[in-house]
């Protein structure tokens, strides 16, 4: 049963819109733009739209989590497990475009560990440390499709156009 949940939940909500610095297995940053066409700014504090915290939380483990995967080729599923620090010091409105800088702080066969720093021009947005669990290798006795549901075809195609840098 688990595995047709997971085969319906291809659709992902993508929180990034590109990647502008890539340094593969240490660090890489990505932008959102952040616009009123947007529902949920909507929704969440009406008359006074702000993108909630929480979606800032996502687009930092999108762009963690892809940074934690390519370094492994894209070979296991990495999934977060575990918001380590979020600290915020000023709202996100529509407008904005912010820079998202994730860095790989630790990385082994189970798991990787992570600093991430948002920001809106000079102006500090947030910080966010996260950790994520590689699942095919550290939750035993449980199984998984073969195929990446994490990381699809669509989140692949955010790294178009993207020039690695090799780390150094």
């Amino acid at each position: 049963m688990v595995f047709v949940f997971l085969k319906e939940q291809q659709m992902r909500w993508i929180w990034i819109d590109k990647f502008t610095e890539f340094e593969s297995g240490k660090r890489a940053v990505a932008v959102k733009n952040v616009t009123l066409a947007e529902e949920h700014l909507h929704d969440h504090f009406p008359g006074f739209p702000v993108m909630p915290e929480c979606l800032c939380i996502e687009a930092m483990a999108q762009t963690a989590g892809i940074l934690v995967g390519e370094a492994k080729n894209f070979t296991e599923k990495v999934i977060l497990a575990k918001i380590k620090k979020a600290v915020f010091f000023d709202y996100v409105k529509p407008g904005d475009t912010l820079n998202l800088e994730a860095k790989i702080e630790s990385i082994t066969a189970e798991a990787a560990s992570t600093t991430g720093k948002i920001t809106c021009g000079e102006k500090a947005i947030a910080e966010i440390d996260l950790m994520f669990s590689h699942i095919d290798r550290n939750i035993g006795g449980k199984e998984f499709p073969d195929e990446n549901f994490v990381f699809t075809d669509t989140f692949k195609s955010l790294m178009r156009g993207v020039v690695f840098s090799e780390p150094g």
